[in-house]
C-alpha cells in the first residue's frame, strides 16, 4: 500500500477520535516503530502523560542542543524521574559537527543570517532528529493549528517527505486553553517559564517572552519574517494566513 493510501485510512480511522484514542490507533498501528518526539513544551508535557497512561510502549526521546534554557533541564530531569517505567531517550548533535560549524560561522552564528541560523537547526536539532527516527516508520509529534502560520493545513496523519516517516499530530485541532486546562486538571509538570511569557520554547539564545497579543511564534527567531520560523524538524509543512494569540 502507497503512504498517501495508508494515511487517508489512517485520518478516516482517526475521525471520531480524542487525542489518546489517535496515540492509540498510532501504537496498533506501528507498535514499536512509532516514537514520540517530545521539545518539552506543554504539548508535549500533555502528550507524555497521554502515552504514560495509554500506551506505555511507545518510546519517548528529546534532543538536546546543548543551548537549552536551565528550566528546561529542569524539566527533563523531572520527566526522566517520573517516567521512569518507559524509555526515555536523550539524543545530542554531533561534536565534531558542532565543532566545525562554530569554528567556522562563531558561537552565535544564526543571529547574523537565515543560511546561518537553518545551519545551526540543522545540526543542533535536524541531524541528531534523523538518527532518532531511523529505524522507525512512524513519529508523534504535539504541533497545533493555532501554533504558527506554518502549521494550518497539517493534519492528524501525514506524511513528513524530509524524513520518509508518518507524522502524527493527536492536538493537531486543540486550543491552547485546551492545553491549559489538561495540565491543571491532570497536575502535569511544564516549565516555569512558559507562566513568564514564554508560549513556544527552544534554544535559550534564540528563545524570547511575547506580548499580549504577538503571534505565538514571535517569541522564536524574532529577527525573521514568519514564513522562515521552522527548524527543519517538520520540512513539511508551509506558511499561511495570520495566528495570534487571544
Amino acid at each position: 500500500m502507497k503512504y498517501d493510501e495508508r494515511i487517508v485510512q489512517l485520518n478516516a480511522k482517526s475521525k471520531n477520535l480524542d487525542a489518546q484514542g489517535i496515540i492509540k490507533l498510532a501504537y496498533d498501528e506501528f507498535a514499536h516503530k512509532v516514537t514520540f518526539a517530545t521539545s518539552l513544551g506543554e504539548e508535549d508535557q500533555v502528550l507524555t502523560d497521554m502515552i504514560a497512561k495509554t500506551t506505555p510502549g511507545i518510546e519517548i526521546f528529546t534532543l538536546d542542543t546543548g543551548r537549552l534554557f536551565a528550566e528546561t533541564y529542569e524539566l527533563m530531569a523531572k520527566n526522566q524521574k517520573k517516567y521512569s517505567k518507559f524509555k526515555f531517550k536523550i539524543y545530542y548533535p554531533d561534536t565534531k559537527n558542532v565543532e566545525e560549524m562554530v569554528a567556522g560561522k562563531g558561537i552565535n552564528l544564526f543571529y547574523e543570517s537565515v543560511e546561518n541560523r537553518k545551519l545551526c537547526c540543522h545540526v543542533r536539532k535536524v541531524e541528531p532528529l534523523q538518527r532518532a527516527l531511523s529505524n522507525m516508520d512512524a513519529w508523534i509529534t504535539g504541533l497545533r493549528h493555532s501554533q504558527s502560520l506554518s502549521r494550518l493545513d497539517a493534519k492528524i496523519f501525514e506524511w513528513d517527505e524530509a524524513n520518509g516517516k508518518i507524522k502524527v499530530n493527536p492536538l493537531i485541532d486543540w486550543s491552547l486553553g485546551q492545553v491549559h486546562d489538561y495540565i491543571k486538571k491532570h497536575k502535569v509538570d511544564v516549565n516555569p517559564l512558559h507562566a513568564q511569557g514564554f508560549i513556544s520554547i527552544g534554544c535559550a539564545p534564540c528563545t524570547r517572552a511575547i506580548k499580549p497579543g504577538e503571534d505565538i511564534r514571535a517569541g522564536r527567531w524574532w529577527w525573521e519574517e514568519p514564513e522562515q520560523k521552522e527548524c527543519g524538524l517538520h520540512n513539511n509543512l508551509k506558511w499561511k494566513g495570520n495566528t495570534k494569540t487571544t
